[in-house]
């Protein structure tokens, strides 16, 4: 999956944490994107992996972006493990000619723990935030405008509304709020789409709710769910209302439309939204989600 890395210590008690699935993982490591490049690594001690390190070069937009990841298990913590893996992943990314890593630091509200100490350890600076909220499933429907028809499919999107979802897609990817984070969007084409969405099959179930106006059958907005196959759990990515479409609670629509017809076993929905994004922020806290985690885009510049 194309996402960006996260710069934290394994916190193994985390009750928010997202945790790759083996299929997920099997197709990242597998089936490698053509647009990144990734790298793992392991600190080894004994004979046992006392922690990880994941590295993400961009090779399309951003190629003077490197994205880390740094794990270290608690009880290993505070013995220059994490800073290790931290130098190896610097290194690698000056070799391929970056300029500057990033990642997320993931804060839970209640109890902040030691990512964040540190990733400013590591020289890294706050560039954007998000918050991580959690809804308990089922949630009350919103009903769509009557002006609007909601279009419903699984995986791939349909050839007849690929333009529309494309033109979407591109147009979330320009809009999504990145406080000061210096990057370029992705840009998506037909061959880019069709590839991310055969990739992301494998190890999920993709779900994705578009609006649809009745009257010329312009597409007003859509929002994708993601269900990593034999979990329990969701994880809402994009919602977008194009412009001249705001003003309808189609966001809210959408994204209920996404949760009316999930598995009965599917039980919580995981979402990101800057605060500063204040209408989506809005709508998910109508919505009945609460904020469990604060998420922070960080990054050092390398030499």
């Amino acid at each position: 999956m194309d996402t960006d890395a996260q710069i934290v210590e394994l916190d193994t008690t985390d009750p928010h944490a997202l945790i790759a699935t083996a299929a997920a993982f099997e197709v990242t490591a597998t089936s490698p994107s053509t647009h990144y490049a990734r790298t793992w690594l392991q600190a080894v001690e004994g004979g046992e992996v006392v922690g990880v390190a994941e590295l993400e070069l961009p090779l399309s937009e951003n190629t003077d972006v490197a994205w880390a990841e740094v794990q270290v298990l608690p009880t290993h913590r505070r013995r220059g493990v994490g800073r290790a893996l931290w130098q190896a992943v610097v290194e690698r990314s000056r070799a391929a000619a970056r300029t500057r890593v990033g990642g997320e630091v993931t804060v839970d509200v209640a109890t902040p723990g030691p990512a964040r100490e540190f990733a400013a350890a590591m020289g890294t600076v706050d560039k954007h935030r998000e918050d991580h909220l959690v809804a308990d499933l089922p949630v009350a429907t919103s009903p769509v405008d009557p002006a609007y028809e909601v279009v419903t499919w699984r995986g791939r999107c349909p050839d007849e509304h690929r333009e529309a979802y494309l033109a979407m897609r591109n147009q979330m990817n320009a809009d999504v709020p990145t406080g000061e984070l210096d990057l370029e969007p992705e840009v998506l084409n037909d061959e880019r789409l069709a590839t991310s969405e055969e990739r992301l099959m494998r190890a999920y179930d993709v779900r994705v709710a578009a609006a649809r106006r009745r009257a010329d059958g312009t597409f007003g907005g859509y929002s994708l769910l993601f269900v990593p196959h034999g979990t329990d759990y969701g994880w809402q990515d994009d919602t977008l209302v194009m412009p001249e479409h705001r003003g309808h609670r189609l966001g809210a629509a959408l994204k209920t439309a996404n949760y009316a017809d999930l598995p009965d076993d599917v039980r919580l929905v995981h979402t990101w939204t800057a605060p500063s994004n204040t209408a989506m922020h809005r709508t998910n806290t109508g919505l009945g989600f609460r904020v469990v985690e604060h998420m922070y885009e960080v990054e050092a510049p390398i030499a």
